[in-house]
């Protein structure tokens, strides 16, 4: 069954997509379909809603992302064509040049339920992205940020032209002073393209995260 709304939002960088999305469905009732890797520094989020639902969340991430540095687009689809669904919508695609797949489908509730029971002492727990260019660059930054706080690595993602992004998770106060104590090695090794923290990270960000 088709949706109300399509809304499809693209921009450079994994980390402001993922802060987009965030704030997108913590703004309007949306639900996410898949994201789609395009290759050169950037992925495409496909979601669905009434339309004013995918408009208001559209509004809200292509503030953020922009904010961040990112370079969105966003348009919302209403009523979309069924052929037209067939040449939007993508079959789970394993890259075998970044080793990752570059269609990525939303995890089930029950997956979604492990991250928030298994949160650090049973407190709120926070996500936090550190983002380069360069594999230099984030790997002294993530043995940085996790001998600076109590956090563990949950993930990594590659965008093709160098980007890579490494997630962690712990509590909203260990998570801060590692993304802050990691982002300052950076300089010299790589370029920066996001260091940033998610409290409380939605379902559809938690149904997303790349494996470590």
């Amino acid at each position: 069954m088709l949706p109300d709304a399509l809304g499809i939002f693209e921009t450079t960088g994994l980390t402001p997509a993922l802060v987009a999305l965030d704030v997108m469905e913590k703004a309007a009732p949306i639900r996410i379909l898949q994201a789609e890797l395009n290759d050169f520094y950037g992925i495409v989020l496909k979601f669905d809603g009434t339309i004013a639902a995918v408009e208001e969340a559209l509004s809200a991430g292509l503030e953020v992302a922009t904010r961040m540095g990112g370079k969105p687009v966003g348009r919302a689809i209403n009523r979309c064509d069924p052929q037209a669904w067939k040449g939007i919508e993508s079959r789970v695609e394993f890259n075998p040049l970044i080793q990752q797949n570059v269609v990525i489908l939303p995890e089930s509730y029950e997956t979604i339920r492990s991250h928030e029971e298994s949160s650090v002492n049973d407190q709120p727990f926070a996500l936090g992205l550190i983002e380069t260019q360069g594999f230099t660059a984030v790997f002294q930054a993530i043995d940085t940020a996790c001998k600076a706080a109590n956090v563990e690595v949950i993930g990594k993602e590659k965008l093709g032209g160098g980007y890579i992004t490494i997630v962690i998770r712990g509590d909203v106060a260990a998570v801060n002073a590692a993304i802050e104590s990691g982002k300052q090695k950076v300089e010299g090794l790589g370029k920066l393209i996001a260091a940033h923290v998610i409290a409380r990270p939605s379902p559809a960000v938690l149904s997303l995260l790349p494996k470590a």
